[in-house]
Parts: C-alpha cells; structure tokens; sequence
C-alpha cells in the first residue's frame, strides 16, 4: 500500500477535515488577540484581566485535549469530534453575550468562560485529530501530521489579517470579527459528518486504559502532575500543600489503574522534552511580536509575525521532503530544529533593521516549525500501545508549559533585564519607572521590571522623547534582546536530549515505527517497567 493512501477511503477527507479544525482553531486565536484591545476600552479590563482572560485559553485546552485523549479510544472519535463542534459554537454565543455597558464582573465572566469553551473545543479536536492522522497513516506519521499541524499557522495567519482588516481598517465591531471562525467552524463540521472513523492500533486490539496508561505510567504521569500543581498554584490560586495534595492523588490513581507501572524511560524523556518545547514555541510565540514590535517599531512586528506564521505554513509541508528525501530520521530533525532555533533566538536578539528581522526570523522560523507535529509522530511510531492517550497528554504538558513557564517566564524575564538594564544607566529614573508590584516566577527572586503605563508613554512619544525617556526605551529594548538570548537556551538543552535519543537509536540498530505485535515489552527504555 502506497504511504500517501492511508488505511481508510476517506483518510484524506478526514486529514482535511481535520485540517479545517485546527484552522478554526487558530483563526479564533488569531482574531481573540487582537482584539483584546477592544475588550480593555469597552470595559476598562486591566492587563491581568486581560491576561487572565488569555489564559483561560490554555487551560481549556489543556483539559479538552487531556480528558478527550483518555476517553477518545473507548468512546470514538466522532462522538467528540460533535463534542467540540458544540463547544466551538457554544463559545460564541458565551462571548457574544458580552456587551458594553454592563458590568465589569458579568462582562469578564461572560468573556473568561467564552474563551475557555473556545479553548476546551481546540484540546477536544486535538484529542481527536492527532491520533486520527497518526492512525490512518502509520507509514507517514511525521509528513501528515506536520501536514495536520500546518494549518495552525494558517489560521494564525487569516485570524491576523481579519484583525488587521476588519478591525484596524473597517473599524468593525469585535463580535463580527471574531464570528469569522464560526466559518471554518461550518467547514469541519460538514468534512466530518457521516463519516466512518478508523480505531486506534490500541482500541482495536481491544487494550484496557490501564493498560494503554502503562507506558505513560508513573514517570510519565509525574511530569503531567507536576505542571497541574502549577496550574492549581497560579491559575486557582489553591494553597502550595492542597496544590501537591491533589497533584499525589492523580498520580496514586495513575498508579493504581496501571498496577504500579513505572511507566518508559524513553516515554518519560520526551514528555520531558515537550515541556520544553512547549516553552520555546509556544510560549516565545505570546511574546515574540510584542517583542519584535518593541525593538523595531509595532506594526513592524505585526507584519513580522504574519511571515514567520506564513512560513511555518509552508515549511510544514516539506517534512515528508527532509524525512524521505534527505534519509533524515524524526530524531534527527528534531535535533536540527533544535539548533537552528538556538541560533535563530539569537539572531534576533541582534536585529537593528527590518530586512534583518526578517533573515533572523526565518532562521528561527525554521527552527521551531517542526517541534510539535514530529514530537507527536515520535510517540505514534514508537508507542502505538497507548493509543490516543500518551499524545494527549503530552500535548497538554505541551500546552500547560507554554501558559505556566514559557510566557510567565518570559514575562519574567523581560521585567528582570529591562529593570536591571535601567538600573545599570540611570539608578534614579529605574526607582521612578520601577513598576509597584514585583513580577515572580516559580523560586526565583521577585524583581521589579517597568511600569507598563510610564513605559508606553515613553514609547510613544516618538520624536518627542525627552532624554529620559529615550533611556527608558533603551533599557526596555537591551532587555528584550537579553530576554531572546536566555529563551534560546531552552532549545540548546533541548538539541541536548535529541542528541542523545540519537545515539540511542543508533546503538539499537536505527529509529523506526513499531505496531503493537512487534513492540518490545521488556527491556530497554521503550518498554514500561512494573514494580
């Protein structure tokens, strides 16, 4: 059978079926942030309401994706796929009831929960699409999931432009843009109805969850418990000792269901990994056009994060090329990606023009492009035991990652270089531009960065700067290009692990996919280990 017809007639109408999910996906993420402007004037939001309505989109999706990998091999992946349809359609009618001239509380509410619907379809259609793909295409993984994955950056793209268009030049109204995704929405909706769904390797061969959670097992679910005692500390606010109370009884749950399973040490690594990844891409990506747009000019960084978006659109469609064509394993384009993200974050630590901008993007463009959709194919390859579940919930690390550490900790780090940048050139003007509350980050020290209001003043005085203000501005701009550079020493310990996982399949006899008649289940670091 050729590697591009897939197991099923219809494989390629559910791809792009769900192709067209994830579009509505990223077109809806596109559109939301660019009008969480209009949200600050229609009812006078700060920015950590703002942020906290933000955020609800990654945690929406991280229960959508991690709830649907567990129940998505016993349940079917259409009946989720209707699940999130009415999610998706839900979210609007939540948001849209938001309405200026209310109350501030109703309006936050109605705005906070419409986003976490919105996000909860996004993590249900994930937990649906990755394992789809990777099922009914078991020969060509990495191509078709990256294929998958490219129409993230597309939605990204059109949400960009809608935003752009509608709103910065029709001067629409924020519902009628972000109505846009409901279009996309239709569109996956008519893809998937009356279509017959192929069963995961795992569900066919009838495995139990316990037993498909045993390679996941207690190391994997660490990491995943770990990231959810940050969530219950930051985003619930719950005491640290009923964070970690909670995060033990998940895990002695996973424990018990599996039989005390420790679970795979290769499993475990690239959970690991994926935290990181989820940092790095993710993560950088929240900051990347604020950033960008700081050092040069904003609409510089608009445009500048449309064609990084556009490129990693197009270059998603080249991994069956590099794969096949190159002789380059999974690993091995991962442990390139990885390098070429840490020479791309520090290319665009140094950017003084706009064409410079551009080359330095598109080096780190290239670099991070392929994180996510290889790192999904990996465990589809090598753990079809597992079914839908091990993606999952690697995706949600994936995704709590980016919303705990990859912007908080970048947040972070811009108000600790920016304030001691300040501090180094004027320490008078840093203790009248200091902002009032320090900003913190997991056990690190509180710092102090700028005040956000004094800072956009100075910044938009333009020509009209005074000398203090331009100092200001510089000492804002050195710590966005020293925040780049500690970014990128994410993907250097990343290029790390890959490295290593290289040479680990090198002295196995080579990387390659696995069914479940010839997985091995005892010895090495692909097999669970009980206890």
């Amino acid at each position: 059978m050729s590697n591009d017809v897939g197991i099923a007639p219809n494989a390629k109408r559910l791809l792009w079926a769900g192709f067209m999910a994830i579009l509505a996906a990223g077109v809806g993420f596109g559109i939301r942030g660019g009008i969480l402007a209009n949200w600050g004037a229609d009812f006078g939001f700060t920015g950590a309401q703002l942020g906290d309505i933000g955020g609800a989109g990654f945690t929406g999706f991280c229960f959508g994706i991690i709830i649907g990998g567990v129940v998505v091999d016993k349940i079917g992946y259409g009946k989720l796929v209707v699940a999130a349809f009415l999610f998706h359609v839900l979210s609007a009618f939540i948001t849209f009831a938001a309405t200026k001239g209310q109350a501030q509380d109703v309006a936050f509410n109605y705005l906070y929960w419409g986003t976490f619907v919105f996000a909860l379809a996004n993590g249900t259609l994930e937990a649906v699409a990755n394992p789809l793909v990777a099922t009914l295409f078991p020969h060509n993984r990495t191509h078709y999931l990256n294929i998958l994955h490219a129409s993230w950056p597309a939605g990204l793209v059109l949400g960009g432009l809608v935003g752009w268009f509608l709103g910065d030049r029709l001067m629409l109204d924020w519902k009628l843009q972000l109505g846009i995704f409901l279009v996309p929405t239709v569109i996956y909706g008519i893809f998937f109805m009356g279509q017959k769904f192929p069963k995961s390797e795992a569900s066919a061969k009838g495995l139990s969850v316990g037993e498909m959670m045993k390679e996941v097992g207690i190391l994997g679910s660490a990491v995943a418990c770990f990231l959810l005692v940050l969530f219950f500390q930051n985003a619930l606010q719950l005491p640290v000792w009923l964070s970690y109370a909670l995060g033990g009884v998940i895990l002695a749950g996973v424990a018990i269901i599996t039989k005390f399973s420790l679970g795979s040490i290769l499993l475990f690594v690239l959970f690991v990994t994926h935290v990181l990844v989820g940092a790095v891409e993710l993560g950088t990506d929240g900051w990347i056009q604020n950033i960008t747009g700081n050092i040069l000019s904003p609409a510089q960084g608009k445009i500048l994060f449309v064609f990084t978006s556009l490129l990693m659109f197009s270059l998603r469609f080249c991994a069956h090329f590099i794969e096949k064509n190159l002789k380059i394993s999974p690993i091995g384009i991962l442990l390139i990606c990885s390098v070429l993200a840490v020479v791309g974050l520090n290319l665009v630590s140094g950017i003084t023009s706009f064409v410079g901008a551009m080359l330095a993007l598109a080096v780190y463009a290239l670099g991070k492009t392929f994180f996510w959709p290889t790192m999904l194919a990996v465990v589809g390859d090598r753990f079809p035991r597992t079914g839908a579940i091990a993606m999952s919930i690697m995706g949600g690390c994936g995704m709590m990652s980016a919303g705990l550490l990859g912007s908080a900790g970048l947040g972070y780090a811009k108000d600790r270089f920016a304030g001691e940048e300040l501090q180094k050139s004027n320490q008078a003007l840093y203790a009248q531009y200091k902002a009032e509350k320090p900003s913190k980050f997991l056990s690190l020290e509180a710092v102090h960065g700028l005040d956000g209001t004094k800072l956009s003043e100075a910044q938009k005085a333009g020509d009209k700067q005074t000398a203090d203000q331009k100092t200001v501005v510089a000492a804002s701009i050195a710590g966005d290009r020293r925040t780049l550079k500690a970014d990128a020493f994410i993907p250097a310990a990343m290029a790390v692990i890959y490295l290593l996982l290289l040479l680990y399949f090198r002295a196995i006899g080579g990387y390659k996919p696995v069914s479940i008649e010839t997985e091995r289940v005892t010895g090495g670091v692909n097999a669970p280990m009980e206890a």
